[in-house]
């Protein structure tokens, strides 16, 4: 979820990924497996892109800010899954 809480903040910024990793010093590639949670973030980088989305590294990682998922399934024939994300700011 810190990693969905991290591509949100990005796309709200318009930063893309390979400015997020110009940011990091490391090639897009690694970014986005970073973005997705299979490759971790030292804490030294967590404090970079913090800075680079203009929040604290606490909004970033704190679960206290729910994330909302409805799903309706219509006869099995397809699911249609609505996001609610709560605004940063």
């Amino acid at each position: 979820m810190v990693q969905e809480k991290l591509k949100i903040l990005r796309k709200q910024r318009g930063l893309s990924q390979v400015k997020m990793a110009k940011i990091l010093s490391t090639d897009p590639s690694n970014y986005s497996r970073k973005e997705r949670g299979e490759v971790g973030i030292h804490d030294e980088e967590w404090q970079k892109l913090a800075d680079a989305l203009e929040v604290s590294v606490k909004d970033i990682k704190n679960d206290e800010t729910n994330f909302s998922f409805y799903t309706f399934n219509d006869d099995s024939k397809s699911n249609i899954t609505y996001l609610n994300i709560p605004d940063f700011f």
